[in-house]
């Protein structure tokens, strides 16, 4: 399915006709480019490109001149938000007390505006004055240059944690690595293992009703939308998977589950916020299992020359980095 199918599928039905217009005239393969959709009151639609964005005209046409641009108002965040709720917003009250709600296709639309506060606890968002779509994608074969280091010539799996920045493509290399883990590899003589994934934010299987949307092989099982900690120890005592992933490690209770789940054997592929390994070690709870040598792979993924560049392999038992990549080389986007 090219990016205008999709989009037609997921994105367009949840915004407003005027918006969904503009983005039909956007030429093709600068939309197929796209990884954000910026709406903000009173500011130009903004159409991110990895690291840059561009403005559009009504017309849907790149521009650099403000004034050309089309100007969101107030109206099209709040017809976005009916549609993607369909008028029931009440029933998305936990997802806007985090900021964000997954639709359709795992694409994430993050929210700010006015914020209430009872007692310390954010309680609710009300005025949303800023929104950015953050486009899903599915990019099969993304993460080929990456099985070998994950995959050993025994057919050892090896766990790992990739460190990325937010928008350089993290999301899409793990779905394909559990794609690749679940339905096997081939060139590697690898026939595929039992997968369990914690899908928090519902971006990653894109599932509706509990269903994957995303091809993520035969042997995957998915519990979407559930607390990470929470989700993999369900996961390690009701499916017996031979691995479990899950997306942006950050609290105690994900470190300890993650330690739980190595322990009993299980292979854990996992990603984290950050830019390199040493400054992911000075955090707390995510950095102890880095200290204390819980993963054997690390994976640094940067936007350089474009959104999910691959750029170093590391053994973690000693610090050997495998892979370092060649100048201007792309590996996944």
């Amino acid at each position: 399915m090219d990016t205008i199918q999709a989009l037609e599928k997921t994105v367009f039905p949840v915004l407003p006709h005027t918006i969904a217009a503009l983005l039909r005239g956007v030429p093709p393969a600068l939309l197929a480019q796209a990884t954000e959709i910026r709406l903000r009151v009173n500011q130009p639609l903004l159409l991110g490109l990895g690291a840059t964005d561009v403005m559009l005209t009504p017309a849907g046409q790149p521009t650099g001149r403000r004034e050309q641009a089309y100007c969101c108002c107030y109206d099209d965040l709040i017809k976005t938000l009916q549609l993607i709720s369909k008028n029931s917003l009440y029933a998305f009250e936990q997802e806007l007390k985090l900021g964000f709600i997954t639709i359709a296709g795992g694409h994430r639309v993050g929210l700010a505006g006015q914020v209430i506060v009872h007692d310390g606890t954010v309680k609710a968002l009300k005025n949303a004055t800023s929104m950015n779509i953050r486009l899903a994608r599915e990019v099969k074969g993304c993460a080929d240059p990456l099985m070998p280091y994950l995959i050993g010539p025994d057919g050892r799996l090896y766990s790992t944690l990739l460190i990325s920045p937010p928008r350089c493509g993290k999301t899409t290399l793990l779905r394909d690595i559990i794609r690749q883990l679940s339905s096997g590899v081939r060139q590697l003589n690898f026939s595929g293992v039992q997968v369990g994934l914690v899908d928090e934010r519902s971006e990653i299987a894109a599932c509706v009703s509990g269903v994957p949307t995303m091809d993520l092989g035969p042997r995957v099982d998915v519990l979407d939308g559930c607390p990470k900690a929470s989700g993999l120890l369900m996961l390690l005592r009701s499916m017996a998977p031979q691995v479990l992933v899950t997306d942006e490690l950050g609290r105690g209770e994900d470190a300890a589950a993650i330690q739980e789940a190595l322990h009993a054997g299980v292979v854990v592929v996992a990603t984290v916020h950050g830019r390199d390994i040493a400054g992911i070690a000075q955090r707390p709870y995510v950095g102890e299992l880095i200290k204390n040598g819980w993963f054997d792979r690390y994976v640094i993924l940067s936007d350089t020359p474009t959104v999910g560049t691959i750029e170093q392999v590391i053994a973690a038992a000693d610090g050997r980095t495998l892979y370092r990549r060649p100048k201007e080389v792309r590996v996944c986007g």
